[in-house]
C-alpha cells in the first residue's frame, strides 16, 4: 500500500460528505438513494500532497433533467477536503451500468419515500 507523509481525504470523509448531497426532486441524500457506486482517492502523481478524488455514480434515470447540476452539487459538497486542491481534482464518471433500481436504497431513504 502506498504510505505519504501528506495528509489526504479518506474515502469514508468522501461519503460523509456525498451524504449531505440532497437530490433536489426526491429531497434524499445522494448516498442514500444508492446513487454512489464507487469513490477512489488518490495521491496526484506531480503532486503528492494533493489528491484526486474519483466517484462513479448513476442518476435515478438516464433522462435526468439535473444531470449537469449533480456534477456540480458533487463537486462542491467535496470543497475544503485535505489534499483537493481544485475541483479540477474530481473526478465524476457518470454511469447507468448498472441502471439504478430502487433496492439500491438504504432503509431510511425506503421508508421516507414509502417503499
Amino acid at each position: 500500500m502506498y504510505t505519504t507523509p501528506y495528509m489526504h481525504a479518506t474515502v469514508e470523509d468522501v461519503y460523509q460528505r456525498l451524504d449531505q448531497v440532497i437530490d433536489p426532486e426526491l429531497g434524499i441524500s445522494i448516498v442514500k438513494l444508492g446513487l454512489i457506486y464507487k469513490v477512489e482517492v488518490e495521491p496526484k502523481a506531480d503532486s503528492p500532497e494533493a489528491c484526486v478524488i474519483k466517484i462513479r455514480m448513476t442518476l435515478t434515470t438516464p433522462g435526468c433533467p439535473l444531470a449537469a447540476v449533480f456534477d456540480h452539487m458533487v463537486k462542491d459538497s467535496l470543497y475544503g477536503l485535505p489534499g483537493l486542491h481544485s475541483d479540477m481534482d474530481v473526478k465524476v464518471d457518470l454511469t447507468f451500468d448498472p441502471p439504478w433500481v430502487s433496492d439500491m436504497m438504504d432503509e431510511e431513504a425506503r421508508a421516507e419515500l414509502g417503499f
